[in-house]
């Protein structure tokens, strides 16, 4: 499992500024074996790394517990939700400005604390459940490389699929998996295909 006790440490220690950094430890960096699978270079790798921590501490340093990230090849994901403006407006700005991302994909959505849509939403906890299903369900799919793929989820019952895959079918089996779960109303597709 991809983990970091350091993360759980500040979990206890700082619950609230700490959560999106905890989801994200458990499901970034993994471990040497997992990374030797991966169709990647280690510099890669790093620059991707280096980009995570800039976006966590934005995180950290707002105090947001709802948004969430995912990279692969500098290709940043973003999603989460926020209900205070001026954190929304600071955070997208920030992250923004952050060296080393080629691509941005924005699923940050702010939404007032009494706007009425807020009652279909999931919660975040639910997020967390859909995410991490899809992710197992792509652990064991035959042909695919799980370690080339992230995923995350929203608050509106999308799930996001970043990654590349080494053939246009091994990219539909990776997609198929992540559709196919309870909940799941969108799957919003960023795989590039490369052998």
């Amino acid at each position: 499992m991809r983990f970091s006790w350091v993360i759980a440490v500040a979990v206890l220690l700082s619950p609230q500024a700490a959560r999106a950094q905890l989801l994200d430890a458990l499901k970034a960096p993994v471990t040497l074996i997992e990374r030797a699978v991966e169709a990647r270079s280690t510099s890669d790798i790093a620059k991707d790394n280096e980009i995570v921590v800039k976006v966590n501490a934005i995180m950290a340093k707002i105090a947001s517990v709802k948004a969430s990230t995912e990279i692969y090849e500098q290709r940043l994901l973003v999603t989460g939700l926020f209900d205070n403006k001026a954190d929304y407006d600071s955070f997208e700005s920030q992250v923004r400005k952050v060296e080393g991302v080629k691509r941005l994909y924005w699923h940050v959505t702010y939404l007032a604390k009494d706007d009425p849509k807020r009652k279909s939403l999931l919660g975040w906890d639910d997020v967390l459940e859909m995410t991490t299903k899809a992710n197992t369900r792509l652990v064991g799919t035959k042909g695919v490389a799980d370690v080339n793929f992230r995923v995350t989820g929203d608050s509106f019952g999308a799930l996001y699929l970043l990654g590349r895959a080494r053939s246009g079918e091994e990219g539909q089996k990776a997609l198929a998996r992540v559709k196919d779960g309870d909940g799941v109303k969108k799957v919003v597709n960023y795989v590039e295909v490369r052998p």
